[in-house]
């Protein structure tokens, strides 16, 4: 992986790279998304209307959201890998990118929604409507309820390799890797973050929720 995203890298690549991993990690979840829903897939065979608002919202929506937060996810991961990363413990790392991962994901889901609410008239057309469904959306996307979950994990492209390689190093984070055998130590920390960067996107939705009505 740290052949694909090094700060040494010229920045068209780096994009190109986050852009092409971006998709990889949408592909696959957003797949699962339409067949688990009973009946999409078949209003999307069929064309028309559904299947040309289904693309704009993911081309609209979603990939901004996925390559913004994995563009931030891949360039922690190349700062982690070079020298100048050495003087901290990586450990920082994880809380940094869960703290920006969570932010993105509330503020880019309302400023799209809102340019959204202005260009394609969705949300009937108010920005006020746009920014009142941004927190019962994203309470839900955890739970892979509605198409925002499919873009909240199909940001773990970019979360794994940055979580993976920093509670490999970290020594704070050792105790716990250590717990499981081999590489499964490292690993399972991961999840556990990105898990947690989910749960804390749920929690801050449901305050906003609350506070809205």
């Amino acid at each position: 992986m740290q052949r694909f995203f090094s700060t040494k890298m010229p920045g068209a690549q780096f994009v190109t790279n986050v852009l092409v991993f971006s998709l990889i990690g949408l592909l696959p979840v957003l797949l699962v998304y339409v067949m688990r829903a009973p009946g999409f897939a078949s209003a999307l065979i069929d064309g028309g209307p559904a299947l040309l608002r289904f693309f704009r919202q993911v081309l609209t929506n979603g990939l901004p959201v996925i390559f913004i937060v994995n563009y931030v996810g891949f360039f922690l991961f190349a700062v982690l890998n070079t020298k100048d990363a050495n003087g901290r413990d990586p450990a920082s790392f994880i809380l940094l990118d869960l703290g920006i991962r969570v932010a993105l994901f509330l503020v880019l889901h309302a400023f799209i929604y809102v340019l959204s609410a202005g260009w394609f008239g969705s949300f009937g057309g108010s920005r006020a409507t746009a920014l009142s469904v941004v927190a019962p959306t994203l309470a839900r996307s955890a739970l892979f309820e509605n198409i925002s979950g499919v873009y909240l994990y199909a940001t773990l492209v970019s979360a794994l390799p940055l979580y993976v390689t920093a509670a490999g190093k970290s020594a704070i984070l050792r105790p716990f890797v250590d717990l499981f055998p081999r590489n499964m130590g490292a690993v399972s920390v991961a999840l556990v973050a990105f898990l947690s960067a989910a749960v804390c996107l749920t929690a801050i939705a449901v305050v906003i929720l609350r506070l809205q009505s």
